[in-house]
């Protein structure tokens, strides 16, 4: 039985925290900045955890 790889993508794209939940960044940071009030890009600025939904298929990804 080979090994199982971790899926490289979903690697960089998030991590765990100390208590084993996922976190990861924010969405609509890039461009179209100018019609962004700015707390909302100081907010989307900040790390958020991934939902319960989806944690396991995110999970799965992970454990390589």
């Amino acid at each position: 039985m080979p090994k199982a790889k971790t899926n490289r993508s979903a690697a960089k794209r998030f991590s765990f925290t100390a208590r084993g939940k996922i976190r990861r960044n924010q969405a609509f940071v890039r461009h179209i900045l100018t019609k962004k009030t700015r707390k909302r890009k100081r907010q989307l600025r900040s790390a958020t955890l991934v939902s319960a939904n989806d944690a396991p298929r995110i999970r799965r990804l992970l454990q390589g």
